[in-house]
Order: C-alpha cells, then sequence, then structure tokens
C-alpha cells in the first residue's frame, strides 16, 4: 500500500497479536461445503418479547438483505404457528423463486408430523427443497420438566424424521438445550436420526449456558464419536451451530463453533431473540470477515440492520458495535487529531484504522468527527471545512468556545445554530 512519504506495508503499521501463534486447521475434505450461516431473525428473531412481526413486504426487503450479502440459508418461519405463517412462508418463497435467489429457505418445526405436513405441500408448489430443522428438546432438566423419557424422545424422533424423509424433506435434526444434555443421550438420539435419513444436525445453545471452551468440547465429541459412530463420514453430514446471549458470548461461541469445525453458523439480525437474545449474526459476519474467513461483500450489512431495527423493532443502541449511531464517531481531541492527520494525507486505509478496530469503509460505513466538550480545535476546524464553511480564526474560536460549554457532542444542527449566531452578532 502506498503511503505519504513512501511505500509501507500494512503489516508494518498494525502488529496484530490476533495472529500470533493462532491457526485455524481446517480440512475441507471433511466438510460438505464451505462455512455457511443461516439467518434466524424471521423465526427465533421473532420470538423476542420485544419484536414486532414485520409485514410480508417487510420481510421480502429483510430477505433481498440476506441475498445481497450472501447468506447461504434462511429460516421463513414456524408453519405449525398457524395459517397465517404459512401464508406468509408462501409469499417469500414465491419472491424467492421469481428472483431466482441462492439462499436456501429452511422451517422450524416441531417433531410431530402436522407440523411438518405444510413443507410437502410448499415444497411441491414451489418446486424448491425446503429444510424442516426439527426440533426436540433433550437436556436432563428439560425431560424432568415434561416428565419425558429417552423412549419417549426417540420415538418422536423416529416418527417425525421418518414422515419427512418419507415426503423428500431434507430434514435438521435440532436437539434443543445441547449443550446442558448427557453425552450419552446426544449421542443416542443424533444416531437415531441420522440412520433414518437426517443429514444435517443442530447443536443448540438454547438457553446461553456455554462457554467457548464448552463449544470446542461438544463440537469435538459430535464429530469425532457420535458421527463416525453412526457409521458415516463426517463430510456427509452438516454441522450447524446455533447460539444464544444469556452470558453474552453469543458471537465468542460463533466464532468458537467455526474454528471447532461447524459447517453452518446460525444468527439473527442485531442479536434479537427470547431473553437476552440470540447471537448477533451481523457481528459474526463481521469477525469472521475481518479474521479473513469469508470473503463477503457487507457493505450492505448497515442497511439491512436498520431495516431490521425499524421493520423488528429490535433496539440499536447507539454504542452498538460497528452499526450504532456512535460506533465511527469521536469527538475526543486527541482521537479526532489522529483521524484528521490521516484523512488529511489523502490515505482512507489510514484514517479508517488509526482509531478504530474495525473498518468504517468495509461496512457502507465512514469516519465521523464531531465537536462537543473534549474536542480540540482541529475538530472545528475539520467540521467546518467539511461542510462548506470558510476558517476563520474567530468562528473557530467561538465554536471552541460554544463546544467546551456543552455537556454533550453537538448536532450538525446545533453547530449551523452557533456559526448563524456568530455570523448574526
Amino acid at each position: 500500500m502506498e503511503h505519504t512519504g513512501g511505500t509501507v506495508k500494512e503489516q508494518d503499521l498494525i502488529y496484530d497479536w490476533n495472529d500470533f501463534d493462532y491457526s485455524i486447521n481446517r480440512n475441507e475434505a471433511n466438510h460438505p461445503h464451505e462455512l455457511w450461516f443461516d439467518d434466524e431473525t424471521l423465526r427465533d428473531g421473532l420470538q423476542s418479547p420485544s419484536a414486532r412481526n414485520p409485514s410480508i413486504d417487510q420481510k421480502i426487503e429483510l430477505i433481498d438483505c440476506m441475498e445481497s450479502l450472501g447468506i447461504q440459508k434462511v429460516d421463513l418461519g414456524l408453519p405449525g404457528a398457524g395459517p397465517f405463517h404459512i401464508d406468509h412462508i408462501d409469499s417469500m418463497l414465491s419472491h424467492m423463486n421469481e428472483n431466482s435467489y441462492q439462499i436456501r429457505p429452511g422451517c422450524a418445526v416441531r417433531t410431530v408430523v402436522s407440523d411438518i405436513e405444510p413443507l410437502v405441500d410448499l415444497q411441491a408448489k414451489h418446486e424448491r427443497k425446503i429444510q424442516a430443522s426439527a426440533f426436540l428438546g433433550t437436556s436432563p432438566i428439560r425431560q424432568f420438566a415434561e416428565g419425558w423419557t429417552m423412549e419417549k424422545i426417540l420415538s418422536t424422533a423416529e416418527a417425525a424424521v421418518t414422515y419427512a424423509v418419507d415426503n423428500d424433506i431434507p430434514v435438521m435434526f435440532v436437539t434443543e438445550d445441547t449443550t446442558r444434555s448427557k453425552p450419552d443421550e446426544i449421542k443416542e438420539v443424533y444416531t437415531r436420526a441420522i440412520e433414518l435419513g437426517a443429514d444435517r444436525i443442530c447443536i443448540c445453545d438454547t438457553c446461553g449456558h456455554v462457554t467457548p471452551n464448552g463449544v470446542k468440547r461438544l463440537m469435538q465429541f459430535i464429530q469425532e464419536e457420535v458421527i463416525p459412530d453412526s457409521g458415516v463420514s463426517r463430510r456427509d453430514i452438516e454441522v450447524n451451530w446455533h447460539g444464544h446471549q444469556d452470558r453474552g458470548l453469543g458471537v465468542a461461541n460463533n466464532l468458537a463453533a467455526y474454528e471447532a469445525g461447524a459447517d453452518v453458523i446460525h444468527g439473527t439480525a442485531l442479536g434479537v431473540g427470547e431473553r437476552a437474545g440470540n447471537a448477533p449474526l451481523d457481528q459474526t459476519l463481521v469477525n469472521l470477515s475481518l479474521m479473513g474467513v469469508i470473503k463477503n461483500d457487507l457493505t450492505s450489512l448497515n442497511e439491512y440492520m436498520n431495516k431490521a431495527h425499524e421493520y423488528v423493532d429490535v433496539a440499536l443502541p447507539h454504542n452498538y458495535p460497528v452499526f450504532g449511531e456512535d460506533a465511527f464517531e469521536t469527538g475526543t481531541g486527541v482521537h479526532a487529531s489522529a483521524v484528521i492527520k490521516a484523512m488529511k494525507k489523502g490515505d482512507s486505509w489510514l484514517a479508517d484504522r488509526v482509531y478504530s478496530g474495525v473498518p468504517a469503509g468495509d461496512f457502507g460505513l465512514e469516519q465521523v468527527i464531531r465537536i462537543g466538550h473534549m474536542s480540540g480545535r482541529s475538530n472545528v476546524i475539520h467540521w467546518l471545512e467539511r461542510n462548506g464553511f470558510e476558517v476563520e480564526d474567530g468562528l473557530v474560536a467561538h465554536l471552541f468556545e460554544v463546544a467546551k460549554s456543552q455537556r454533550r457532542m453537538m448536532s450538525d444542527e446545533e453547530v449551523r445554530k452557533a456559526i448563524s449566531d456568530f455570523s448574526d452578532g
């Protein structure tokens, strides 16, 4: 990369401790495909107590965003919830077919035949495979609360998986609360599902219990014991990871799942979901992109997050990573001065990184310099230049004085009013 003053290599400017003694040894021959993502916003995300069910037109816009971002799978909803939900799923499938979308549809279903029956009709109508994500709780605490036995769990799974496979519905068998389930019982139920024809399994941290170390241990158990002992090769089974945010570890656990060999990572826009929410898909994509794992064009990810914020009514805090209003704004004098100096070098790469661990431009955003009580004169000068005002010493001094009297950052409107007051005076 060419920088002012000569040729400087990027690695000379940032020493990356993340790469120190670290590597991911992923043998692609052991996996059915490269890393994929499954967007659960329109199903699991909508189970948030605060979520609003978007209109069908809004859901279609969100599907458009997913497709443009290169997300490979989407959960369209829960057909067992009734005709209204089936109509929405039907409309989204029509839109996907009309536009020849590559994103692969799926629906969550309880392990009961009545939930899977609508998929048989929808698959025939749209001539498109629809994954049945059949979920069933397996943890001891769930079994005790429900009064279930392993015999009951196995017979329930057998009936549902058999019906789906017999009707040519691809099955992802989902064990709820996997991260609090016993190894022998996990193995028993997954083995039976695989024997019956399920070629996708999903490991769930339903209650947000697990830590990254637990993710790696569980993934190792699934891949080194469960799948081989089921009589199939690792490459024949798609392993999905589905996490939650109860301990705030959703993104960390998603990254650990990838490192441990997951084929598909689940998540939702802005982490919307039950209780504290699902693992945020947006932050997962950002991190895996910065790690060099994926090459997706994520410049429209900001648009998707803002639409999800509006349509689902999920919170987007000002300090939310990358997509929050404050994520790339600074009013602190020392920080802003460094960014401004980089901008004056005409070096957007440098300006995007000198005081930011995330390059804004990679996600369709930019660094913003604000004026406030902790600002320096360079903030004021930069704001004036950027907004087409003549930089006069008196005006700079006036704005600097006004800014120092504020208790927070000034909005553009407040700065313009201060300029007007100065001119009128």
